[in-house]
């Protein structure tokens, strides 16, 4: 399954006019946080253009809160890649920084963490910047969210430390890899890059619920089709091309089609539910202030659906040839280089 399967989506994502500014503060302050420590690492990182993916979800973010937002980034992808399947005493030391990146909001903004990493520190940092300005409300949302993703992730390197990768069938799947995904605290992540917050009744609609399930199931879906080569390299099965070739035989080929159908009847539902935005807006009696922050909410979504999309088109973390430390860290189990969960 090659990285660059099309999808037809019929919204357009613009690119941050901060892309290079950011780009260049967010490089160096992964090498003094010691989140990329060897050059192998830093080149690989580099290939991997999370900037771009910041630059395409968050475009109207002003050039600081870019940094801001390509910083986090980094932190959920390459704590996503720190896992060693050959090493299942690994588990306990993921889900204890886990444990330390989900209660790091729920403290005071800018208490030092009790777990010392290179991520739970650069994490305290980013999410003191993150929060500021940010309702309460929103902080909570955010913090709930990113607890389930990061929950989740600790169930996901349990199941594969168990050497039960891969082995929940297609609907059980579906709903864990909502959770895995993390879209749901990234879209919230798109208020905080306009600083907006979504009227708390139309956060809390069945409608817009719907629509955010389905946008982390669209997302998700796509990312395990454009990243399905990188995957197998690591023996991960968590990818819904591995697990529906595992319910239902056949070939690959056909698995991946059957992968790209769920990912489409996903998008059209979004689609169908959008449409009655406005409807859900004259049902809630809401004002001219509130409806264009619902509005802006949905670009969020938005954002995040095609952004991402367009990223991985290209992104060099999804490409099918790796060599050299890269190749030999993936073949163990993992994708980044560098260890970031030692002291």
């Amino acid at each position: 399954m090659p990285q660059d399967v099309r999808f037809d989506l019929p919204f357009e994502t613009p690119v941050s006019d901060h892309l290079e500014y950011a780009r260049e503060r967010h490089l160096r302050w992964v090498r003094e946080r010691g989140l990329v420590r060897s050059q192998a690492g830093f080149e690989e990182y580099q290939s991997w253009d999370l900037p771009q993916a910041a630059a395409r979800t968050y475009p109207y973010a002003s050039a600081d809160d870019m940094v801001v937002l390509m910083n986090w980034f980094s932190l959920a992808f390459l704590f996503d890649d720190q896992f060693d399947a050959g090493r299942p005493d690994r588990a306990d030391r993921i889900a204890e920084v886990a444990r330390e990146l989900i209660v790091t909001p729920l403290r005071p903004a800018g208490s030092p963490p009790r777990v010392v990493c290179p991520i739970t520190v650069a994490w305290a940092e980013v999410w003191e910047q993150l929060s500021d300005g940010m309702s309460l409300t929103w902080q909570t949302r955010f913090a709930a969210s990113w607890g389930r993703f990061l929950a989740a992730h600790v169930e996901e390197v349990d199941l594969a430390a168990q050497g039960r990768a891969g082995s929940l069938g297609p609907d059980a799947y579906a709903v864990f890899r909502r959770r895995t995904v993390g879209i749901h605290h990234s879209i919230d992540a798109g208020e905080r890059s306009r600083r907006f917050e979504v009227p708390a009744q139309a956060m809390a609609h069945p409608l817009m619920e719907r629509m955010r399930d389905l946008a982390a199931d669209t997302i998700g879906f796509m990312n395990d089709i454009h990243s399905f080569e990188r995957e197998r390299r690591r023996g991960d099965g968590h990818n819904l091309i591995a697990v529906l070739h595992k319910e239902r035989g056949g070939s690959w080929r056909e698995a991946a089609d059957a992968a790209y159908r769920m990912t489409t009847d996903c998008l059209d539902e979004y689609l169908e539910l959008e449409a009655g935005v406005p409807r859900m807006c004259d049902e809630l009696g809401l004002d001219e202030d509130e409806r264009t922050r619902v509005r802006m909410g949905v670009e969020a979504i938005q954002h995040w659906i095609n952004g991402n999309y367009e990223w991985a088109l290209t992104t060099g973390r999804y490409a099918a040839a790796k060599d050299g430390p890269v190749a030999t860290a993936e073949r163990a189990g993992r994708g980044s280089v560098d260890d970031l969960l030692a002291v």
